[in-house]
Protein backbone atom coordinates (compact mmCIF):
# COMPACT_ATOMS: atom_id res chain seq x y z
CA UNK A 1 0.00 0.00 0.00
CA UNK A 2 2.10 3.38 -1.18
CA UNK A 3 1.64 6.10 1.35
CA UNK A 4 -0.67 8.17 -0.79
CA UNK A 5 -3.18 5.58 0.48
CA UNK A 6 -3.12 5.50 3.97
CA UNK A 7 -3.96 8.22 6.57
CA UNK A 8 -4.79 9.33 10.06
CA UNK A 9 -8.19 9.02 11.46
CA UNK A 10 -9.07 11.26 14.56
CA UNK A 11 -11.85 10.95 16.82
CA UNK A 12 -13.34 14.37 18.06
CA UNK A 13 -15.40 13.77 20.72
CA UNK A 14 -17.07 16.95 21.81
CA UNK A 15 -19.47 18.79 24.48
CA UNK A 16 -22.53 18.88 21.63
CA UNK A 17 -21.70 15.76 19.45
CA UNK A 18 -18.98 13.84 17.80
CA UNK A 19 -16.86 13.68 15.29
CA UNK A 20 -14.44 11.31 13.18
CA UNK A 21 -12.27 12.80 10.31
CA UNK A 22 -9.69 10.86 7.94
CA UNK A 23 -6.61 13.45 7.28
CA UNK A 24 -4.11 12.64 4.39
CA UNK A 25 -0.27 13.77 4.65
CA UNK A 26 -1.02 17.45 3.66
CA UNK A 27 -3.44 17.71 6.23
CA UNK A 28 -6.45 17.78 4.20
CA UNK A 29 -9.56 16.16 5.17
CA UNK A 30 -10.40 13.00 3.10
CA UNK A 31 -14.14 12.11 4.39
CA UNK A 32 -15.96 13.15 8.14
CA UNK A 33 -18.89 12.49 10.09
CA UNK A 34 -20.73 13.83 12.62
CA UNK A 35 -23.65 12.45 15.17
CA UNK A 36 -25.25 15.02 18.42
CA UNK A 37 -25.65 13.26 21.27
CA UNK A 38 -28.45 13.85 24.22
CA UNK A 39 -27.76 17.24 26.82
CA UNK A 40 -29.10 15.81 30.33
CA UNK A 41 -30.10 18.34 32.67
CA UNK A 42 -31.03 17.15 35.94
CA UNK A 43 -31.48 19.91 37.82
CA UNK A 44 -30.65 23.62 37.20
CA UNK A 45 -26.55 24.03 37.18
CA UNK A 46 -26.50 20.38 36.29
CA UNK A 47 -25.52 19.00 33.25
CA UNK A 48 -24.89 15.05 32.17
CA UNK A 49 -23.67 13.09 29.33
CA UNK A 50 -24.63 9.30 28.92
CA UNK A 51 -20.95 7.82 28.35
CA UNK A 52 -22.34 4.81 27.00
CA UNK A 53 -24.65 6.70 23.95
CA UNK A 54 -21.11 9.13 23.61
CA UNK A 55 -19.61 5.39 22.89
CA UNK A 56 -22.27 4.50 20.31
CA UNK A 57 -22.16 7.42 18.30
CA UNK A 58 -18.09 7.64 18.36
CA UNK A 59 -18.48 3.89 16.54
CA UNK A 60 -21.51 5.20 14.45
CA UNK A 61 -19.15 8.14 12.93
CA UNK A 62 -15.89 5.98 12.66
CA UNK A 63 -17.92 3.88 10.84
CA UNK A 64 -19.93 6.25 8.38
CA UNK A 65 -16.99 7.98 7.61
CA UNK A 66 -15.43 5.44 6.16
CA UNK A 67 -17.69 3.89 4.62
CA UNK A 68 -18.82 7.46 2.84
CA UNK A 69 -14.95 8.52 2.01
CA UNK A 70 -14.49 4.61 0.56
CA UNK A 71 -11.29 4.70 2.78
CA UNK A 72 -10.95 1.17 4.55
CA UNK A 73 -9.82 0.60 7.88
CA UNK A 74 -6.92 -1.09 7.24
CA UNK A 75 -5.86 2.61 5.58
CA UNK A 76 -5.35 4.05 8.94
CA UNK A 77 -2.34 4.16 10.18
CA UNK A 78 -2.98 5.29 13.46
CA UNK A 79 -5.80 7.22 15.31
CA UNK A 80 -5.90 9.82 17.23
CA UNK A 81 -8.64 11.11 20.00
CA UNK A 82 -9.28 15.00 21.24
CA UNK A 83 -12.21 15.28 24.02
CA UNK A 84 -14.08 17.71 25.58
CA UNK A 85 -11.78 18.40 28.76
CA UNK A 86 -12.90 17.90 32.38
CA UNK A 87 -15.78 16.31 31.98
CA UNK A 88 -15.70 12.99 34.17
CA UNK A 89 -16.68 9.44 34.46
CA UNK A 90 -16.12 6.59 36.75
CA UNK A 91 -16.89 2.73 35.14
CA UNK A 92 -16.62 -0.28 36.26
CA UNK A 93 -13.09 -2.03 34.96
CA UNK A 94 -14.31 -5.60 34.62
CA UNK A 95 -17.58 -5.06 32.87
CA UNK A 96 -17.01 -1.20 31.37
CA UNK A 97 -20.62 -0.08 32.29
CA UNK A 98 -20.22 3.60 34.00
CA UNK A 99 -21.41 3.60 37.55
CA UNK A 100 -23.64 7.01 36.30
CA UNK A 101 -23.64 9.29 33.79
CA UNK A 102 -20.70 11.68 33.07
CA UNK A 103 -20.66 15.03 34.67
CA UNK A 104 -19.99 17.94 32.01
CA UNK A 105 -17.58 20.31 32.54
CA UNK A 106 -19.97 22.72 32.45
CA UNK A 107 -21.62 21.15 35.42
CA UNK A 108 -22.00 23.58 38.68
CA UNK A 109 -23.28 20.81 41.31
CA UNK A 110 -20.12 21.39 43.44
CA UNK A 111 -19.79 24.73 43.54
CA UNK A 112 -20.04 24.57 47.82
CA UNK A 113 -17.34 22.08 47.95
CA UNK A 114 -15.00 24.92 45.76
CA UNK A 115 -16.30 26.83 48.74
CA UNK A 116 -15.05 24.57 51.29
CA UNK A 117 -12.07 24.31 49.81
CA UNK A 118 -11.64 28.01 49.75
CA UNK A 119 -12.79 28.50 53.21
CA UNK A 120 -9.93 25.88 53.95
CA UNK A 121 -7.22 27.92 52.73
CA UNK A 122 -6.36 24.67 49.43
CA UNK A 123 -7.10 27.57 46.53
CA UNK A 124 -3.02 28.61 46.43
CA UNK A 125 -1.66 24.83 47.33
CA UNK A 126 -3.76 23.54 44.12
CA UNK A 127 -3.21 26.65 41.63
CA UNK A 128 0.87 26.01 43.19
CA UNK A 129 0.44 22.46 42.05
CA UNK A 130 -2.40 22.23 39.25
CA UNK A 131 -1.79 25.55 37.36
CA UNK A 132 -5.76 25.51 38.00
CA UNK A 133 -8.12 28.05 39.97
CA UNK A 134 -10.23 25.86 42.67
CA UNK A 135 -13.55 25.57 40.76
CA UNK A 136 -16.34 23.22 39.61
CA UNK A 137 -15.35 23.39 36.15
CA UNK A 138 -12.01 20.61 36.59
CA UNK A 139 -12.39 16.85 37.23
CA UNK A 140 -11.92 16.40 40.95
CA UNK A 141 -14.68 17.43 42.87
CA UNK A 142 -16.92 15.81 39.66
CA UNK A 143 -15.24 12.65 40.81
CA UNK A 144 -15.69 12.98 44.15
CA UNK A 145 -19.31 13.13 43.63
CA UNK A 146 -19.64 10.23 41.83
CA UNK A 147 -17.68 8.23 44.68
CA UNK A 148 -20.14 9.68 47.69
CA UNK A 149 -23.64 9.85 44.98
CA UNK A 150 -23.75 7.39 42.21
CA UNK A 151 -26.45 4.45 42.58
CA UNK A 152 -24.29 1.32 43.03
CA UNK A 153 -27.39 -0.35 41.27
CA UNK A 154 -25.88 0.73 38.05
CA UNK A 155 -22.50 -1.17 38.45
CA UNK A 156 -24.59 -4.41 37.34
CA UNK A 157 -23.74 -6.51 40.70
CA UNK A 158 -25.58 -8.96 42.50
CA UNK A 159 -24.68 -7.11 46.15
CA UNK A 160 -22.82 -3.79 45.25
CA UNK A 161 -20.13 -2.53 47.58
CA UNK A 162 -19.49 0.61 48.70
CA UNK A 163 -17.90 2.40 45.77
CA UNK A 164 -15.05 3.53 47.75
CA UNK A 165 -14.32 0.25 48.77
CA UNK A 166 -14.65 -1.07 45.07
CA UNK A 167 -12.38 1.93 44.18
CA UNK A 168 -9.97 1.33 46.78
CA UNK A 169 -9.73 -2.30 45.43
CA UNK A 170 -9.06 -1.50 41.87
CA UNK A 171 -12.30 -2.50 40.38
CA UNK A 172 -13.74 1.12 39.18
CA UNK A 173 -12.17 3.38 36.78
CA UNK A 174 -12.13 7.25 36.68
CA UNK A 175 -11.26 9.61 33.84
CA UNK A 176 -12.09 11.94 31.01
CA UNK A 177 -13.57 11.25 28.21
CA UNK A 178 -10.15 10.70 26.55
CA UNK A 179 -9.47 7.69 29.09
CA UNK A 180 -13.10 6.20 28.50
CA UNK A 181 -12.84 6.05 24.70
CA UNK A 182 -9.04 5.06 24.86
CA UNK A 183 -10.61 2.12 27.41
CA UNK A 184 -13.01 1.19 24.78
CA UNK A 185 -10.43 0.82 21.80
CA UNK A 186 -8.24 -0.30 23.28
CA UNK A 187 -9.09 -2.13 26.77
CA UNK A 188 -6.21 0.16 28.41
CA UNK A 189 -7.07 2.90 31.20
CA UNK A 190 -4.95 5.23 29.94
CA UNK A 191 -5.30 9.67 30.31
CA UNK A 192 -3.03 11.70 28.39
CA UNK A 193 -0.91 14.28 30.03
CA UNK A 194 -3.13 17.51 29.02
CA UNK A 195 -6.19 15.81 30.49
CA UNK A 196 -4.85 14.72 33.21
CA UNK A 197 -3.48 18.58 33.73
CA UNK A 198 -7.30 19.61 33.84
CA UNK A 199 -8.01 17.34 36.67
CA UNK A 200 -6.93 19.52 39.98
CA UNK A 201 -5.51 16.32 40.73
CA UNK A 202 -2.31 15.91 38.73
CA UNK A 203 1.04 18.38 39.83
CA UNK A 204 1.94 19.52 36.53
CA UNK A 205 5.54 20.44 37.62
CA UNK A 206 6.58 17.12 39.13
CA UNK A 207 4.70 15.03 36.21
CA UNK A 208 2.70 12.99 37.93
CA UNK A 209 -0.33 12.41 39.90
CA UNK A 210 -0.65 14.64 43.86
CA UNK A 211 -0.93 12.82 46.68
CA UNK A 212 -2.45 15.04 49.04
CA UNK A 213 -4.87 16.20 46.32
CA UNK A 214 -5.97 12.78 46.15
CA UNK A 215 -6.24 12.26 49.86
CA UNK A 216 -7.84 15.47 50.07
CA UNK A 217 -11.06 14.69 47.83
CA UNK A 218 -10.55 10.85 49.15
CA UNK A 219 -10.24 9.65 45.36
CA UNK A 220 -8.21 6.23 45.52
CA UNK A 221 -5.05 5.97 43.10
CA UNK A 222 -5.76 2.06 42.49
CA UNK A 223 -8.55 3.97 40.17
CA UNK A 224 -6.43 6.57 38.26
CA UNK A 225 -5.39 6.00 34.52
CA UNK A 226 -1.71 5.73 33.70
CA UNK A 227 -0.78 9.13 32.25
CA UNK A 228 1.36 9.48 28.80
CA UNK A 229 2.37 11.60 26.36
CA UNK A 230 0.37 13.60 23.99
CA UNK A 231 2.23 11.62 20.90
CA UNK A 232 3.14 8.31 22.08
CA UNK A 233 5.70 6.28 20.76
CA UNK A 234 5.13 3.69 22.93
CA UNK A 235 1.45 3.81 21.83
CA UNK A 236 -2.13 3.65 24.04
CA UNK A 237 -3.17 0.25 22.33
CA UNK A 238 -4.65 -1.05 19.51
CA UNK A 239 -7.85 -1.74 18.15
CA UNK A 240 -9.12 -5.32 18.61
CA UNK A 241 -9.59 -6.83 15.03
CA UNK A 242 -12.70 -8.44 15.95
CA UNK A 243 -13.99 -5.38 17.28
CA UNK A 244 -16.40 -2.54 14.96
CA UNK A 245 -14.03 -1.71 13.01
CA UNK A 246 -12.13 -5.40 11.90
CA UNK A 247 -8.77 -4.01 12.20
CA UNK A 248 -5.26 -3.53 14.38
CA UNK A 249 -4.79 0.30 14.67
CA UNK A 250 -2.81 1.99 16.86
CA UNK A 251 -4.02 4.38 18.86
CA UNK A 252 -1.25 6.72 19.09
CA UNK A 253 -2.15 10.12 19.85
CA UNK A 254 -4.55 12.14 21.93
CA UNK A 255 -5.17 15.61 23.54
CA UNK A 256 -7.71 17.74 25.30
CA UNK A 257 -9.45 19.64 22.67
CA UNK A 258 -7.96 22.92 23.06
CA UNK A 259 -4.80 21.54 23.37
CA UNK A 260 -4.98 19.61 20.18
CA UNK A 261 -6.18 23.01 18.67
CA UNK A 262 -2.84 24.12 19.54
CA UNK A 263 -1.14 21.68 18.18
CA UNK A 264 -3.02 21.58 15.23
CA UNK A 265 -2.75 25.19 14.65
CA UNK A 266 1.36 24.81 14.79
CA UNK A 267 1.47 27.12 17.76
CA UNK A 268 4.65 25.34 18.84
CA UNK A 269 6.92 28.35 19.90
CA UNK A 270 6.53 30.56 22.84
CA UNK A 271 4.42 33.06 22.41
CA UNK A 272 2.12 31.93 19.67
CA UNK A 273 -1.78 32.12 20.63
CA UNK A 274 -5.14 30.44 19.52
CA UNK A 275 -8.21 30.69 20.02
CA UNK A 276 -11.16 28.07 19.91
CA UNK A 277 -14.82 29.35 19.77
CA UNK A 278 -16.81 26.16 20.63
CA UNK A 279 -19.54 25.84 22.84
CA UNK A 280 -16.80 28.21 25.29
CA UNK A 281 -13.91 29.37 24.34
CA UNK A 282 -10.57 28.41 24.89
CA UNK A 283 -7.56 30.92 24.60
CA UNK A 284 -4.04 29.43 24.94
CA UNK A 285 -0.58 30.75 24.69
CA UNK A 286 2.43 28.71 24.09
CA UNK A 287 5.12 29.53 27.04
CA UNK A 288 7.25 26.73 25.92
CA UNK A 289 9.63 24.99 28.72
CA UNK A 290 8.24 27.77 31.40
CA UNK A 291 4.89 26.95 33.51
CA UNK A 292 3.87 30.29 33.95
CA UNK A 293 2.03 31.92 36.78
CA UNK A 294 -0.73 34.35 35.63
CA UNK A 295 -1.24 36.81 38.51
CA UNK A 296 -4.56 37.80 36.20
CA UNK A 297 -6.99 34.72 36.49
CA UNK A 298 -5.83 32.96 33.66
CA UNK A 299 -4.75 28.89 34.03
CA UNK A 300 -1.38 27.12 33.98
CA UNK A 301 -1.54 24.28 32.18
CA UNK A 302 0.71 21.61 30.09
CA UNK A 303 0.09 22.76 25.87
CA UNK A 304 1.52 18.94 24.81
CA UNK A 305 4.40 16.35 25.08
CA UNK A 306 5.89 14.59 22.64
CA UNK A 307 7.64 11.00 23.92
CA UNK A 308 10.99 11.55 25.01
CA UNK A 309 10.82 15.21 25.26
CA UNK A 310 10.32 17.97 27.88
CA UNK A 311 6.67 19.19 28.81
CA UNK A 312 5.33 22.28 26.90
CA UNK A 313 3.18 24.52 28.94
CA UNK A 314 0.75 27.15 28.07
CA UNK A 315 -1.63 30.05 29.51
CA UNK A 316 -4.74 29.54 29.43
CA UNK A 317 -8.12 31.86 29.35
CA UNK A 318 -11.32 29.78 29.59
CA UNK A 319 -14.41 31.53 28.57
CA UNK A 320 -17.45 29.14 29.48
CA UNK A 321 -20.12 30.46 27.18
CA UNK A 322 -19.55 31.94 23.43
CA UNK A 323 -20.82 29.21 20.69
CA UNK A 324 -23.69 28.49 23.31
CA UNK A 325 -25.34 31.68 23.53
CA UNK A 326 -25.73 31.38 19.97
CA UNK A 327 -27.58 27.79 20.59
CA UNK A 328 -29.44 30.06 23.47
CA UNK A 329 -30.69 32.22 20.92
CA UNK A 330 -32.10 29.52 18.94
CA UNK A 331 -33.47 28.17 21.44
CA UNK A 332 -35.73 31.39 22.20
CA UNK A 333 -36.60 31.87 19.02
CA UNK A 334 -34.31 34.81 18.51
CA UNK A 335 -32.85 33.13 15.37
CA UNK A 336 -33.27 30.01 13.21
CA UNK A 337 -30.16 29.16 12.69
CA UNK A 338 -26.59 30.21 13.94
CA UNK A 339 -25.84 31.11 10.24
CA UNK A 340 -28.52 33.59 10.57
CA UNK A 341 -26.52 35.89 13.07
CA UNK A 342 -24.07 37.22 10.45
CA UNK A 343 -27.22 39.23 8.43
CA UNK A 344 -29.17 40.09 11.74
CA UNK A 345 -25.67 41.22 13.20
CA UNK A 346 -24.86 43.85 10.14
CA UNK A 347 -28.52 44.62 10.01
CA UNK A 348 -27.83 47.27 12.48
CA UNK A 349 -25.34 49.74 13.06
CA UNK A 350 -24.63 48.59 16.94
CA UNK A 351 -26.39 47.36 19.60
CA UNK A 352 -27.71 50.53 20.43
CA UNK A 353 -26.29 50.18 24.30
CA UNK A 354 -27.18 47.00 24.93
CA UNK A 355 -24.61 44.25 26.44
CA UNK A 356 -25.31 40.52 26.80
CA UNK A 357 -23.19 38.84 29.76
CA UNK A 358 -23.79 35.43 28.82
CA UNK A 359 -22.52 33.72 32.18
CA UNK A 360 -25.13 30.63 31.89
CA UNK A 361 -22.96 28.67 34.38
CA UNK A 362 -20.61 31.38 36.07
CA UNK A 363 -18.03 33.43 34.56
CA UNK A 364 -14.16 31.91 33.40
CA UNK A 365 -11.06 33.85 33.18
CA UNK A 366 -10.09 36.17 33.99
CA UNK A 367 -12.97 36.31 36.59
CA UNK A 368 -14.13 33.20 38.04
CA UNK A 369 -17.04 33.86 39.88
CA UNK A 370 -19.50 30.35 39.83
CA UNK A 371 -22.44 32.52 41.01
CA UNK A 372 -21.80 35.07 38.20
CA UNK A 373 -25.27 34.29 35.55
CA UNK A 374 -26.48 35.20 32.16
CA UNK A 375 -27.20 39.18 31.93
CA UNK A 376 -28.65 41.49 29.35
CA UNK A 377 -28.24 45.64 30.30
CA UNK A 378 -29.05 48.66 28.54
CA UNK A 379 -32.48 47.53 27.04
CA UNK A 380 -35.32 49.83 25.97
CA UNK A 381 -38.51 49.65 24.61
CA UNK A 382 -36.93 50.41 21.40
CA UNK A 383 -34.38 47.27 21.78
CA UNK A 384 -34.88 44.38 18.88
CA UNK A 385 -34.13 40.86 18.02
CA UNK A 386 -31.20 42.34 16.03
CA UNK A 387 -29.81 44.11 18.69
CA UNK A 388 -29.79 41.36 21.07
CA UNK A 389 -27.78 38.92 18.32
CA UNK A 390 -25.21 41.56 18.08
CA UNK A 391 -24.97 42.04 21.57
CA UNK A 392 -24.92 38.61 21.94
CA UNK A 393 -21.67 38.48 18.95
CA UNK A 394 -19.89 41.14 20.59
CA UNK A 395 -20.03 39.51 23.76
CA UNK A 396 -17.84 36.67 22.27
CA UNK A 397 -15.07 38.99 21.11
CA UNK A 398 -15.76 41.41 24.70
CA UNK A 399 -14.68 38.03 26.46
CA UNK A 400 -11.96 37.36 24.46
CA UNK A 401 -10.54 40.80 24.64
CA UNK A 402 -10.37 40.30 28.83
CA UNK A 403 -8.55 37.27 28.15
CA UNK A 404 -5.97 38.86 25.74
CA UNK A 405 -5.23 41.60 28.19
CA UNK A 406 -4.67 39.25 30.67
CA UNK A 407 -2.14 37.18 28.75
CA UNK A 408 -0.40 40.13 27.96
CA UNK A 409 -0.26 41.20 31.33
CA UNK A 410 1.24 38.07 32.30
CA UNK A 411 3.57 36.74 29.65
CA UNK A 412 4.40 40.26 28.27
CA UNK A 413 3.86 38.83 24.79
CA UNK A 414 1.68 41.49 22.66
CA UNK A 415 -1.13 39.73 21.39
CA UNK A 416 -1.38 41.29 17.83
CA UNK A 417 -2.11 38.45 15.93
CA UNK A 418 -4.40 35.37 16.72
CA UNK A 419 -5.34 32.40 15.39
CA UNK A 420 -8.81 31.47 15.22
CA UNK A 421 -10.72 28.60 14.40
CA UNK A 422 -14.29 26.57 15.80
CA UNK A 423 -17.76 26.90 14.38
CA UNK A 424 -18.43 30.38 15.07
CA UNK A 425 -15.33 31.42 13.11
CA UNK A 426 -17.12 31.00 9.81
CA UNK A 427 -19.06 33.89 10.52
CA UNK A 428 -16.82 36.91 9.28
CA UNK A 429 -19.34 39.31 11.04
CA UNK A 430 -17.07 38.46 14.07
CA UNK A 431 -13.84 37.99 13.35
CA UNK A 432 -13.84 41.26 12.29
CA UNK A 433 -15.55 42.44 15.61
CA UNK A 434 -12.98 40.28 17.19
CA UNK A 435 -9.93 42.34 15.75
CA UNK A 436 -11.84 45.29 15.71
CA UNK A 437 -11.95 44.63 19.69
CA UNK A 438 -9.38 43.14 20.87
CA UNK A 439 -6.84 45.57 17.87
CA UNK A 440 -5.39 42.13 16.55
CA UNK A 441 -5.00 40.30 13.67
CA UNK A 442 -7.17 37.42 13.42
CA UNK A 443 -6.24 34.87 11.20
CA UNK A 444 -8.28 32.08 10.14
CA UNK A 445 -6.54 28.85 8.47
CA UNK A 446 -8.15 26.63 5.75
CA UNK A 447 -8.52 23.94 7.88
CA UNK A 448 -10.98 25.23 10.42
CA UNK A 449 -11.47 21.93 12.78
CA UNK A 450 -7.99 22.21 13.41
CA UNK A 451 -9.08 20.01 16.86
CA UNK A 452 -9.47 17.13 14.90
CA UNK A 453 -6.38 17.89 13.06
CA UNK A 454 -4.13 18.37 16.36
CA UNK A 455 -4.72 14.93 17.50
CA UNK A 456 -4.36 13.45 13.94
CA UNK A 457 -0.94 15.23 13.93
CA UNK A 458 -0.02 13.73 17.65
CA UNK A 459 -0.86 10.08 16.36
CA UNK A 460 0.88 10.80 13.03
CA UNK A 461 4.05 11.59 14.78
CA UNK A 462 3.88 9.08 16.81
CA UNK A 463 3.99 6.29 13.86
CA UNK A 464 6.21 8.61 11.21
CA UNK A 465 3.45 9.20 9.10
CA UNK A 466 4.72 12.80 9.46
CA UNK A 467 8.50 13.31 10.41
CA UNK A 468 8.86 16.35 12.13
CA UNK A 469 6.85 19.49 13.45
CA UNK A 470 8.00 21.76 10.30
CA UNK A 471 6.26 19.38 7.92
CA UNK A 472 3.31 20.44 9.95
CA UNK A 473 3.98 23.93 9.75
CA UNK A 474 4.17 23.58 5.90
CA UNK A 475 0.89 22.05 5.80
CA UNK A 476 -0.63 25.36 7.70
CA UNK A 477 -2.43 27.79 4.98
CA UNK A 478 -4.45 30.60 5.94
CA UNK A 479 -7.96 30.72 4.66
CA UNK A 480 -8.44 34.78 5.67
CA UNK A 481 -6.72 37.46 7.31
CA UNK A 482 -8.60 40.59 9.57
CA UNK A 483 -7.45 43.41 10.36
CA UNK A 484 -8.35 45.56 13.45
CA UNK A 485 -10.10 48.67 11.36
CA UNK A 486 -8.42 52.03 13.27
CA UNK A 487 -11.16 53.86 12.03
CA UNK A 488 -13.86 52.78 14.58
CA UNK A 489 -14.65 55.42 17.35
CA UNK A 490 -15.32 54.02 21.00
CA UNK A 491 -13.88 51.01 21.14
CA UNK A 492 -12.66 51.17 24.40
CA UNK A 493 -15.30 53.39 25.78
CA UNK A 494 -17.68 50.09 24.92
CA UNK A 495 -15.53 47.94 26.32
CA UNK A 496 -15.44 49.91 29.81
CA UNK A 497 -19.44 49.55 29.14
CA UNK A 498 -18.70 45.82 29.02
CA UNK A 499 -16.75 45.50 32.21
CA UNK A 500 -19.93 47.52 34.08
CA UNK A 501 -21.75 45.01 32.53
CA UNK A 502 -19.96 42.14 34.01
CA UNK A 503 -20.19 43.51 37.19
CA UNK A 504 -23.46 42.93 37.50
CA UNK A 505 -23.90 39.44 36.22
CA UNK A 506 -21.30 38.38 39.65
CA UNK A 507 -22.31 36.92 42.32
CA UNK A 508 -26.39 36.60 41.12
CA UNK A 509 -27.00 33.23 42.39
CA UNK A 510 -25.03 33.39 45.54
CA UNK A 511 -26.97 36.35 46.43
CA UNK A 512 -30.43 34.90 45.65
CA UNK A 513 -31.23 36.94 42.30
CA UNK A 514 -32.97 40.08 43.81
CA UNK A 515 -35.88 38.81 44.70
CA UNK A 516 -38.31 41.50 45.75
Amino acid sequence: MSAQDTYIGAIDQGTTGTRFMVFDHDGQVVTSAYERHEQIYPEPGWVEHDATEIWEKTQGVVTDALESGGVDAEQLEAIGVTNQRETTLVWDRESGAPVHNAIVWQDRRTTDRVEELEADGLVGEIREKTGLEADAYFSATKVEWLLDNADPIKTQRARPADLRERAADGELCMGTIDAWLIYNLTGNHITEITNASRTMLFDIHDVDWDDELLEEFRIPEAMLPDVRPSSDDDLYGHTDPDGFLGAEIPVAGAFGDQQAALFGQTCFDPGDAKNTYGTGSFFLTNTGETAETSENGLLTTIGFQRSGEPVQYALEGAIFVTGAAIEWLEDVGLIDDAADTEDMARSVDSTDGVYMVPAFTGMGAPHWDGHARGTIVGMTRGTSPEHLVRATLESIAFQTRDVAEAMEADTGYEIDRLQVDGGAVKNNFLCQQQADIVGAEIVRPEVDETTALGSAYAAGLAVGYWDSVNELRENWAVDREFTPDRDVEGIDERYDDWLRAVDRSLDWAESGGGGL
